[in-house]
């Protein structure tokens, strides 16, 4: 049985954020794999600006540079869209792994936004990493599902919910940020697919 942290996400466009989170969880929660699971369209997001699925899963791929974080479109294979509903999919099609979910503090903060979120929190565990100028104080995933108090490296025997705190120095990119500077980076990764 692997133990499986996800990291799903728009990855418009994977930073070196992503891959510290990825290196956080696979320490601290003693993981086999990340997975990061590029999302065909994120549910809370505009399409406007998307870069194309591929566009963006090769680019997560130069970005994860590491042999146990796997980049995936795995989302459009599945059919999901929603975070319920992939993780659901992905027991049904892997019984023989732990999953563990993986996101930055930012993410706790519009949990509540999440089609069924409490659904999700009661399927698998959410272990979070800090990020800069995020204040957790009266989410209201926190006030339902409260901090797991068990270890990180236990969280397979955390009883859901389970919201798991990562200790992290933190990691100013935002995919936000990256667009706003390079208004035109998904032309030129393509442009650089093309010449591969």
């Amino acid at each position: 049985m692997a133990r499986i942290g996800i990291l799903g996400g728009s990855f418009n466009p994977a930073h070196g954020a992503h891959r510290h989170i990825s290196l956080v969880a696979l320490d601290q929660l003693v993981l086999d794999e990340v997975w990061w699971l590029v999302s065909p369209l994120n549910p809370l997001k505009s399409s406007a600006g998307m870069a194309p699925l591929g566009v963006r899963v090769a680019r997560a791929k130069a970005v994860a540079r590491h042999p146990r974080i796997k980049v995936t479109g795995l989302e459009q294979q599945l059919g999901t869209r929603f975070a319920v509903d992939t993780v659901a999919a992905l027991k049904r099609r892997f019984p023989q792994h732990s999953f563990v979910w993986l996101a930055g503090s930012d993410i706790v903060a519009e949990l509540h936004r999440w089609r069924r979120w409490r659904d999700f929190l009661r399927r698998v565990p959410l272990a979070v990493v800090p990020r800069p100028g995020v204040s957790l104080i009266g989410s209201p995933a926190l006030k339902w599902a409260a901090w797991s108090p068990k270890s990180p490296s236990c969280w397979t025997r955390a009883p859901l919910p389970a919201i798991i705190r990562l200790k992290s120095r933190l990691r100013p990119e935002s995919a936000t940020a990256l667009r706003l500077a390079n208004p035109d980076w998904a032309t030129n990764q393509g442009r650089a697919l093309d010449r591969n």
